[in-house]
């Protein structure tokens, strides 16, 4: 029997409106002016999205009833997942999955939290939505997965020599075998032994820099070989809004053309936790660069460290606009 396909029938993302060049957070940040011509010259960031009035439930919410709309009963939602990177977005007697479902009035649907993955939780929690569905043999139940959080303190929003955090949240309606793009492969690979993430000493970030793009390419090859596919199958790589040169050094490794690699949102952007992919998509969408039938690999990478690939074919039925 062939396995049930899982497919992503809406994906919808936000952005708050305060758009921050990273020079002005130098202060915050603990950042020289060198330093920041860094971030800014070597790794291509400029903007980032950012906005401290602004609560967690006002940036998630957002995107979350937007891509709901695309449900027609409110009843078929069985699961809604919170896929998020900071451990303790709220105080401890605040479940903010729980939260978010009862404001989208979805009390009926599960509610849970998924951060184990770090920046990689929104692919991962994809794959958990449709093995929940494949599980309960439904084919009208749908899971809402939503990214989304707030750089809230200086310890959230710097990741020493590598990205400055933006702000921005995003949220998909998974099915199996439904209308929307298919998930053709899904590959994840976590390297246990850095799960220190930014508390690894010097030794253990010069050891994880030297495993970071060999694992990189092993886990974008073993997806695009699980969908059945090469490098030049692929119509584009969305990749999470990281180090634009370390991206494009390892795109030219792999053989694969610069002009295949998405990254255009890094400078306007930043890195924005899980949200990245989903972000990035629906701006290729909206600019009408994605195309029917079109193969596209997406890729996050969390701290801790865990590697997500994940293989989708567009199917231009789900175009609905950003939000933000």
């Amino acid at each position: 029997m062939p396995v049930s396909v899982a497919t992503l029938e809406r994906i919808e993302s936000f952005l708050p409106q305060r758009s921050v060049p990273i020079a002005e957070l130098a202060g915050r940040l603990g950042l020289t002016r060198p330093k920041v011509e860094v971030y800014r010259k070597i790794f291509g960031l400029d903007n980032i999205r950012f906005d401290p009035e602004m609560g967690l439930f006002d940036l998630v919410l957002p995107a979350a009833r937007a891509a709901l709309s695309s449900v027609d009963d409110p009843g078929r939602i069985r699961h809604v997942i919170f896929a998020h990177t900071i451990q303790q977005l709220t105080p401890a007697n605040i479940d903010a999955a729980q939260v978010i479902r009862d404001e989208l009035g979805l009390r009926h649907a599960d509610a849970f939290g998924l951060s184990q993955q770090n920046c990689a939780s929104g692919l991962a929690a994809i794959d958990v939505a449709a093995e929940l569905l494949r599980a309960e043999g439904d084919p009208d139940a749908r899971a809402l997965v939503m990214t989304g959080e707030r750089a809230s303190s200086p310890m959230v929003q710097l990741v020493p020599n590598t990205a400055i955090m933006g702000e921005a949240a995003a949220a998909c309606v998974v099915a199996i075998d439904g209308a929307g793009d298919s998930v053709d492969s899904y590959v994840l690979r976590t390297l246990g032994e850095f799960a220190a993430g930014l508390l690894l000493d010097d030794a253990g970030n010069k050891q994880f820099g030297k495993r970071y793009p060999q694992v990189l390419a092993e886990v974008m090859r073993s997806a695009l070989a699980a969908a059945g596919l090469t490098f030049d199958d692929l119509d584009l790589v969305i990749s999470q809004n990281v180090d634009t040169s370390g991206w494009r050094e390892a795109i030219k490794g792999l053989g694969v053309p610069k002009e295949k690699l998405f990254m255009d949102n890094v400078k306007h952007h930043g890195h924005c936790y899980a949200s990245d992919v989903f972000v990035n998509y629906t701006t290729l969408r909206d600019a009408g660069r994605l195309v029917d039938g079109g193969r596209y690999l997406l890729i996050s990478v969390g701290l801790g460290a865990s590697f997500a690939a994940m293989v989708i074919t567009h199917h231009s039925k789900q175009r609905i606009a950003r939000l933000g």
